[in-house]
């Protein structure tokens, strides 16, 4: 069970710290009419420009693969960034730009590990993210197929899965699973619990990495307002941050 702070951590006079040291952005949705990321290229580009104003110089996006919403394949998704990728460069945008995914675990997913190669980053990084209902009964068994094909396993956004206790969590690190906190967590946008329960991810020092999980510009204009907050500047200072490897 988790033994929740309820004070909301102070954030006067905190001076911004921008996403330059970090470098990376390991979690958006930017290529254009795939998932539910942006319809145009146009939008792409916009959301890029502030991203790069916000100090980020690669951006890993991670359109969404899910057997009943979004099917996703690999030639998709590599089409999609080559356009985008062309977009960038013609508006001379300093920013490199690559493409993995972000996979939902159900069955069908299963099924295709040591199948299907996955689209993967940094050193056969894989990004996964889970039902907001309830995890998958065979969580730890993908994890550990995952493993054994030579994956490195990040749970996108975990401070979102309302229903793990604070076991759950300790469960899948000892199990050698990444955790992924998602930018906009800190300010919430979702909602206090889960802003609560990010601030207590950090301060367990659960979080390798943090992604804008960016979909749209109402997304993007609100990570600014992320820069002073404290929990930013416990997470930023607390050396457990790996985007910067990527």
């Amino acid at each position: 069970m988790f033994k929740w702070n309820f004070f909301k951590s102070k954030d006067l006079n905190l001076s911004p710290i921008d996403f330059s040291l970090i470098k990376t952005d390991l979690h958006s949705h930017l290529i254009p009419e795939i998932d539910d990321g942006p319809e145009t290229l146009e939008t792409s580009v916009k959301i890029i420009k502030i991203l790069h104003k916000l100090g980020f110089k690669k951006l890993i996006t991670t359109p969404h693969v899910m057997s009943d919403y979004y099917k996703n394949t690999t030639e998709t998704i590599l089409h999609g960034l080559k356009s985008l990728q062309q977009e960038v460069k013609l508006h001379n945008i300093n920013v490199q730009i690559e493409a993995a995914a972000e996979y939902y675990v159900d069955y069908e997913f299963e099924q295709k590990i040591g199948i299907e190669k996955f689209l993967t980053f940094g050193d056969k990084y894989i990004l996964i993210e889970l039902s907001f209902i309830e995890a998958p009964k065979s969580l730890h068994e993908v994890i550990f197929k995952l493993q054994l094909e030579g994956y490195k396993v990040i749970l996108a956004h975990p401070e979102r899965y309302l229903y793990f206790t604070e076991k759950d969590y300790l469960n899948l690190v000892r199990r050698g699973v990444f955790f992924q906190l998602n930018t906009l967590s800190l300010i919430d946008y979702y909602s206090s619990r889960v802003r609560k329960r990010a601030e207590h991810l950090i301060n367990k020092q659960m979080i390798s990495f943090i992604g804008s999980d960016c979909h749209n510009m109402k997304h993007a204009s609100l990570y600014k307002k992320c820069q002073n907050k404290k929990s930013w500047h416990d997470l930023h200072n607390s050396n457990k941050l790996l985007n910067y490897i990527l």
